[in-house]
């Protein structure tokens, strides 16, 4: 259950598996969130994304129907747009968290990253790409490798906010205006070590009956 007052997609990263990665303890300190879906249908599918800050501020929403040869080649295509939206909007060395109801899709995500951080580029699992999708994961991947730090997270189609844009376009096609604008999120909150202030040794004990050093 998402924790009281927190924002949506930062609850659904926080509480979600990252195949292949190790959930990190402080995972709040993503600077995006990203939530993607695809849809096919037989007489047209949709694409749609969902972009927030940490502090749960909507940086956009995109509802774009589509043509999908199947649902496998719509997840990535989703996913290629959305990071493309982000790359324009966030920083280069932007944390983002990315969520997918696509098992295959957060494993590739995740693979790459740790791909590229290894020594001879390569996963430690191989790459389970479905046809049809080489110029979409070609793209996702370089987007990948664009910001500073990135994980996938799998999340439940019914949870994935992302996933009425990509199903019901039509009924959206509006709320790709809102990406008008460009939102930055608030500075990382303060950690309690950091707000916590010691005084020094000089002045500690300056009550404590004794004469405290100069």
């Amino acid at each position: 259950m998402a924790a009281y007052g927190r924002p949506a997609l930062r609850d659904l990263f926080d509480e979600s598996p990252t195949p292949h990665i190790a959930h990190p303890p402080r995972t709040h300190h993503r600077d995006f969130y990203i939530a993607t879906d695809g849809s096919y249908r037989r007489t047209g599918g949709g694409l749609g994304a969902v972009i927030e800050t940490r502090d749960g501020t909507r940086v956009g929403r995109i509802a774009n129907p589509d043509t999908p040869p199947n649902n496998n080649v719509a997840e990535y295509r989703a996913l290629h747009l959305g990071l493309d939206v982000l790359a324009v909007r966030a920083p280069a060395n932007a944390r983002v968290g990315i969520l997918v109801d696509h098992d295959d899709l957060a494993s590739n995500v995740n693979r790459a990253i740790l791909a590229a951080s290894h020594p001879d580029g390569q996963p430690p699992r191989p790459y389970t790409i479905p046809e049809r999708t080489g110029f979409h994961w070609r793209g996702i991947t370089a987007r990948l490798n664009r910001f500073g730090e990135v994980r996938a997270a799998r999340i439940d189609s019914r949870d994935n906010p992302a996933h009425t844009l990509a199903n019901t376009p039509e009924q959206y096609t509006h709320v790709t205006k809102e990406l008008d604008r460009c939102v930055l999120p608030e500075p990382p909150e303060p950690t309690q070590s950091e707000t916590t202030q010691v005084p020094p040794p000089s002045r500690a004990n300056r009550h404590s009956g004794g004469r405290a050093s100069d």
